[in-house]
Order: C-alpha cells, then structure tokens, then sequence
C-alpha cells in the first residue's frame, strides 16, 4: 500500500509541479524577489499537504519561537539543519516565516520545470567543483542577504545522511556567520523516519522538527561554533528519535 500511495504523490507532484513553475518563470519576468519566492514557497506548501493527505506524512515543530517573527523583517539568521531526506528541503520554506536562500549545487538547475522554478528565485547556486569561487559566491550572497534580512538556509553535513547516522560537519555556515556577524540556528529533523534518502517510497508517520535558540556569532571561530552547533543536533536527533540512535547489542 505503501508503494501505491507513493507513486500517487509522485505523479501529483509531476502533475502540479508543471504548471506552477511555468507560472514562477514567468512571473519571474515581470518581479522578482518575495512574490516570486512565496509563489513557489506555496507549491512547496501544496507537496507538503500531498505527502500527509496521500502518503500519511505529518509534521510538528517546536521551537518557532526562536525564530525572528514574520514582523521582524530585518532580522537575518543563518539556518543549520540536519539533511535525512527531500521532505525538509520542501518543508522549510513552507513552514518559515521569512524568504530564505538556500545554497545549493548549480546541478539542480538543469531538472525540467523545478529546476527553472528553483532559478527564478534568487538562491545561491554554487560549482562545488570550483571551492575557492564557490565560496567568494556564498560570502558575497549571503552578505547581501543579510542586509535584506533574508535567511540563508545550509546543510552542515554536504548531503542526505541515513536514519541514525551522522556525517561529517563542515564549517561554511559558520564561516558565513562569522564574516557577516549573523546568529546561526541549528535544526534537528527526523524526515528519514517517514521518506528515507534516495526513495520515493513514502511512510506514514510523524516528521519532527526541533528548533534550537540562536547562537552569536560574532567573535566566535567557526570550526568551534561549528562544534556547537554539531553537538546540539546530533543531541537533539537522539532525544527525537531514540529508536534510531540504540547502541547495537555487543558481540559476547
């Protein structure tokens, strides 16, 4: 049944997906910015929905209030988040009050209608090929981002990592941070637990969302911060979904 559900939400997301982004490319063509962000956000909102009502996919958060209210539109944080699967790289801008930018692999650009949707807001596409240039790419969006109160949105670990596993953290958002003096905020998600990395096969369940308070930046070093961050979202994966973090039984 489950198989059945997930390729229902598919061919939804193929069969909305479409329309909604020729409309973004060409709204694009006539504004930018916000409107052409949050035209896209409520695609993201509509996948969302899809995955709970098809597939049985729900969600909770905590700690909203950690974050800058939709009122305090100048306020720019950088967002650090646990990377298990596709589902939180829709939710977040879904669920967000703020436009957000996320860093990515320029690769994404080239998928058929999400790709050209992804192209007309303004992100921060990077050749992870090119490490010198691409990070000169980052430093300069995301310090312009900053001034627009804009969040900039990263995954610490580079990529999706497996239920109860964790990879390794790498220190640019925190080097963002620090070189534009902009708290960073960690984030725990437990999406593997109902769409795993690298499937489309979707089970029902609850995705949990954990938001940390922000943490300084200024005057901090950023493999430090990094630290910090690490050791509150891997600590916090573990309270939010213990089952996947048990110690193997020992070998006699």
């Amino acid at each position: 049944m489950s198989a059945i559900r997930s390729l229902i939400f598919v061919l939804f997301l193929i069969v909305t997906v479409i329309p909604w982004a020729l409309f973004a490319v060409l709204l694009s063509l006539f504004v930018r910015g916000d409107k052409v962000y949050w035209t896209c956000a409520r695609w993201l909102a509509l996948a969302i929905w899809g995955a709970k009502v098809i597939c049985g996919v729900k969600y909770r958060v905590q700690g909203m209030e950690h974050l800058p209210s939709r009122a305090d539109r100048r306020s720019a944080v950088i967002l650090l988040s646990k990377h298990q699967s596709t589902w939180e790289t829709f939710a977040y801008p879904a669920i967000m009050t703020h436009p957000m930018a996320y860093v990515f692999k320029r690769e994404l650009l080239y998928v058929p209608f999400f790709g050209w949707a992804m192209a007309a807001m303004d992100m921060i596409h990077i050749d992870r090929g090119r490490r010198s240039e691409a990070w000169a790419k980052v430093l300069k969006q995301g310090k312009r981002m900053a001034e627009l109160g804009n969040w900039v949105i990263m995954f610490p670990e580079g990529t999706r990592i497996a239920r109860g596993q964790k990879g390794e953290y790498k220190s640019g958002g925190t080097r963002l941070a620090v070189a534009t003096g902009v708290p960073v905020v960690p984030i725990a998600a437990t999406s593997a637990r109902c769409w795993p990395r690298k499937s489309f096969l979707l089970r029902p369940g609850v995705v949990d969302i954990s938001i940390g308070q922000p943490i300084p930046s200024v005057g901090r070093e950023p493999v430090e911060l990094m630290k910090q961050v690490e050791d509150w979202i891997e600590s916090e994966m573990r309270r939010l979904d213990p089952e996947a973090y048990q110690d193997p039984t020992p070998t006699p």
